[in-house]
């Protein structure tokens, strides 16, 4: 057992390592308690963690976070093969079949004429892929195998991304069989349509504006609102993802870069404030407004 604690390079003392945390009597109370939900959100994380190492350029945090992420896969298949559904090599074997039929200009005699010609040829493999693994699902009595009438276009966009990765996944498919706008023009029309929406529900919703909602409204009005609200503000970021689509912009790695911006302006704005004695709190939104645009300025030259 002593040598099974020794560090390895060889994949294998990682699944044991798994599979003795799982061990009932002699494994991990908190392992043995773990499902494919409730470790989801880790596997999330972990993804998370990878890119993030990646942007900010640093190989040493990318080496361990890619060493958590595929953790994850190994944990995942553990589970996975308690309830004698698959294990790791199957996941293994699942993905090399994969690459080798997705890419028939590589390690066949299909040839590649260009990087759209492997695109679209990668996309007849996917749905094949989807029919087989269909019939797969009813093979094993999987729940999620509910037959439906004809291949949906949208069916294999994954529920669980993140939002606005997932509205720009959705769009491009059905682009794909020409539903999509013709050009930017429209998009931003579009937009603009959008964000009326948005004022007219939300501004009267606004305690704190000219037009706040009347003391006699109803808990179910007060709800029909909230929902109003939410509606019309994701059909707004919706419309923002599209134009991102359009731009060819990661929306995700832009809202990221807002979020860096505004870090720093605000650190920009508690350091000067500390330097006069004080903190945020205690200052007017006026003074950290014109704080904000010094930052601006210095960011600029």
């Amino acid at each position: 057992m002593a040598d099974r604690l020794k560090p390895s390079r060889d994949i294998s003392r990682l699944v044991e390592i798994m599979a003795a945390l799982r061990t009932p009597v002699t494994g991990c109370p908190w392992d043995l308690e773990q499902t494919f939900e409730t470790i989801a959100p880790y596997t999330i994380e972990e993804a998370y963690e990878v890119a993030d190492a990646i942007a900010r350029g640093d190989l040493v945090d990318l080496k361990d976070e890619l060493g958590d992420l595929l953790l994850q896969v190994v944990y995942h298949s553990r589970i996975a093969e308690e309830r004698g559904a698959f294990a790791l090599g199957d996941v293994v074997e699942s993905s090399t079949r994969k690459m080798i039929r997705r890419h028939p200009h590589v390690f066949g005699d299909k040839a590649a004429r260009d990087p759209a010609a492997v695109r679209l040829s990668w996309e007849e493999i996917k749905a094949e892929e989807r029919a087989e693994k269909a019939q797969e699902r009813l093979r094993m009595g999987d729940a999620a195998s509910k037959p439906t009438e004809k291949p949906a276009t949208l069916a294999d966009v994954p529920v669980g991304l993140p939002a606005l990765t997932r509205a720009i996944k959705l769009q491009d498919k059905a682009a794909r069989v020409g539903f999509d706008w013709p050009n930017l023009r429209p998009v931003f029309e579009k937009l603009k349509e959008e964000i009326g929406e948005l004022e007219e529900v939300a501004l009267p919703a606004d305690p704190r504006g000219d037009a706040s909602v009347a003391p006699g409204d109803s808990p179910s009005s007060s709800r029909a609102n909230e929902d109003a609200i939410k509606e019309e503000f994701g059909d707004l970021l919706f419309v923002m993802a599209n134009i991102a689509r359009h731009l060819k912009l990661d929306p995700e790695d832009a809202l990221r870069g807002a979020n860096d911006k505004f870090v720093r302006r605000f650190a920009h704005i508690e350091n000067a404030l500390s330097e006069r004695g004080k903190a945020p709190e205690q200052s007017s939104l006026e003074e950290m407004d014109a704080l904000w645009d010094e930052a601006k300025a210095l960011e600029k030259r």
